[in-house]
């Protein structure tokens, strides 16, 4: 049965202050079912805190987020229930340490959704193979690389089968040889067709898996285009000195 490709995110004129300070300045963005969409910029142009909107860890200020039908702008939206469509993995890992990784993974499917501990088994096991870590079940986190949390951490989000993934950073924290094992499992998620919307300084990345790339300055999107029309011929001023930095 073929459908038409929906609008799985669709944000507009989303802005977002912190007291006086304007973080967001009126961005608007689609984005549609099984594509990946690249932030790329400097820090603190807004990146991380508009991915953080998008499940509304942060309130906007103004403007409109509707998430797969749902406007979780509207105080009345059971912010829960769509976050549970929504996969969000950090920086930091945000493990529970005293859990085993099979345990950390089977936790929100089990309390949130209700699942039955079986089946929650089952498929934090097979996530876990998803991201190369079958061998690592009863592993605590703590007995775990930087990269193989990570990992986990994504493992994890997919427990809950959500319809979009976001990625802030994700391998800024890591050593700089752990980060090709967790880009790997970015790149199989964007092969089997997951949407993702990822925050990242790995351009390398942005340029490779990206269906899509926007750079963000002073709370604005400034560029956005196809990868290699981005970064083989970018028009804004400010893209083509911040490129001319980081490649």
């Amino acid at each position: 049965m073929t459908h038409d490709i929906k609008n799985i995110v669709h944000v507009s004129h989303l802005k977002k202050s912190f007291k006086s300070l304007e973080v967001l300045k009126d961005v608007s963005l689609d984005v549609r079912e099984g594509e990946v969409v690249v932030i790329i910029g400097p820090s603190g142009s807004g990146k991380s805190t508009f991915l953080r909107c998008l499940n509304r860890l942060e309130e906007a200020t103004e403007g409109e987020i509707v998430i797969d039908g749902v406007d979780i702008t509207d105080k009345k939206c059971d912010i829960n229930k769509v976050r549970e469509k929504v996969g969000m993995v950090f920086q930091h890992f945000n493990l529970f340490n005293n859990m085993n990784v099979l345990r950390n993974l089977m936790l929100a499917p089990v309390d949130l959704k209700k699942k039955d501990k079986e089946t929650a088994r089952k498929e934090a096991v097979e996530m876990l193979g998803r991201v190369g870590l079958a061998d690592k079940a009863d592993a605590y986190p703590h007995q775990l690389s930087g990269g193989q949390k990570q990992r986990v951490a994504i493992a994890r989000a997919l427990c809950m089968r959500p319809d979009i993934m976001l990625f802030d950073e994700p391998t800024s924290a890591l050593d700089p040889e752990m980060v090709g094992e967790v880009l790997e499992v970015m790149k199989h998620l964007a092969h089997v067709g997951i949407t993702m919307v990822v925050v990242t300084h790995e351009m390398g990345f942005a340029r490779e898996v990206g269906d899509r790339v926007l750079f963000m300055d002073e709370g604005r999107i400034l560029e956005e285009g196809a990868p290699e029309k981005l970064f083989e011929s970018p028009e804004n001023e400010r893209l083509k000195a911040f490129l001319s930095k980081v490649l």
